[in-house]
């Protein structure tokens, strides 16, 4: 039942909000979650259909999964990292052993660098990064467009300190959304009541729509920073400065995910679960990335970041696979791959990019926004709102939590 005079409101129904509402469950609190969207999960979504086997478009892993709220629930699920190996093309041919080995040397001494600087200014990660190697651009690029979904120049280096995660990372066989989705299942949300406008000026909060209007005594906004920044919600009163400017600061970054079905598995080169990229080259200076048949199954799926991904989502779905197949063909040859899969996230208004990142002198905007406003009427979560997980399904979730907590 979706009680009509909530005591909270929680607007979106992505990991941020399904966890707020199942703590404000627990804890004896009615809520109504609106959902401006037609399912849950937000930007945790797997589907089975496009290539016949579970494909997570969005929310991929479960990093640190030790720590990770979401792998208790998990299921069936692999170490990545204790079964991945990964192949690096270099133009005309894959890296040897030796070389394999020496990249990631280069990577242990970009690691070093920056944790070097630590203690130093906040300034951008690329300025203190190892410049001029034979790999340097292959490791900027893969752990900011690819890792990051923005180019290390324009991110927050104690951001990239303070959110830097490790092992194990879970690939989980049902897929990462389609965990979110069950963990929605019983609880009061609406679909399709995107919420155009929130009041926050009176002794609770009206949340309107072309839904109608919904009352409560507080509400849990788990909307993106894009949706933030570009006036989605229409505040009254309108935001603090302070709040607007954490928002800016905490951009959305964009990673564009393709799947492939491959309709010869037999003569596809690389074993399951390796990882495939290309060095950057003048014929290809922001390239892709790929896994290869996860769990043995048929079809691979890979990722394009930050500026290009940017460029490709403007362009149009077409452009992007376009894209997508010279970049296989580039490492494959004439190997044939069978329909592409996209994922839209830039261009889709409910989100309008992947996950954030903090420019230079930004990191503090995580907590800027984690904090309530008017006495607790008004609760920011999400992703962007965790110091320690940001961009993750696990900052979500416990940014949820603790909103749940704040609330009036």
């Amino acid at each position: 039942m979706i009680p009509s005079d909530p005591e909270v409101v929680v607007i979106g129904a992505g990991c941020a909000g399904i966890a707020a509402a199942r703590a404000l469950r627990d804890a004896g609190r009615s809520c109504v979650v609106l959902e401006g969207g037609g399912r849950v999960g937000g930007r945790a979504f797997t589907e089975s259909t496009s290539l016949g086997a579970p494909f997570d478009h969005g929310a991929t892993w479960l990093h640190q999964a030790n720590e990770n709220p979401l792998t208790p629930h998990a299921g069936p699920a692999c170490d990545h990292d204790a079964l991945r190996e990964r192949h690096l093309w270099l133009g005309t041919r894959f890296a040897t052993k030796e070389e394999l080995d020496d990249h990631a040397s280069a990577a242990d001494d970009f690691d070093a660098a920056v944790e070097a600087s630590r203690d130093g200014p906040d300034v951008s990660v690329a300025e203190v990064a190892p410049r001029g190697g034979r790999w340097s651009a292959s490791i900027a690029h893969w752990l900011g467009n690819q890792i990051n979904a923005a180019p290390l120049e324009t991110i927050s280096l104690e951001d990239f300190l303070k959110t830097d995660l490790g092992g194990p990372n879970l690939l989980p066989e049902q897929g990462v959304g389609a965990i979110v989705a069950r963990l929605a299942e019983g609880l009061p949300i609406r679909l399709g009541a995107r919420v155009e406008r929130l009041r926050w000026d009176g002794a609770g909060v009206v949340a309107e729509g072309g839904f109608g209007a919904v009352r409560a005594r507080s509400a849990i906004v788990t909307v993106s920073t894009g949706v933030l920044a570009s006036g989605g919600i229409r505040f009254t009163p309108d935001l603090p400065p302070e709040v607007m400017e954490a928002v800016h600061g905490l951009p959305m970054g964009l990673l564009t995910k393709l799947g492939f079905r491959l309709p010869e598995p037999e003569r596809f080169p690389v074993p399951p679960f390796h990882s495939v990229r290309q060095v950057p080259s003048a014929a290809a200076p922001l390239p892709f990335g790929w896994i290869c048949r996860p769990f043995g199954r048929d079809h691979l799926f890979g990722f394009v970041g930050g500026e290009h991904a940017w460029e490709l989502s403007r362009e149009g779905p077409a452009a992007l696979e376009a894209a997508a197949r010279r970049d296989l063909r580039d490492i494959f040859g004439d190997l044939p791959f069978g329909p592409a899969t996209l994922t839209r996230w830039g261009a889709d208004p409910l989100f309008l990019g992947a996950y954030t990142h903090a420019r230079p002198g930004h990191h503090g905007s995580r907590a800027v926004l984690a904090q309530p406003l008017g006495d607790g009427r008004l609760v920011f979560a999400g992703e962007a709102a965790h110091s320690r997980f940001a961009g993750t399904v696990a900052g979500a979730w416990l940014s949820g939590e603790a909103a749940s907590r704040l609330a009036r």
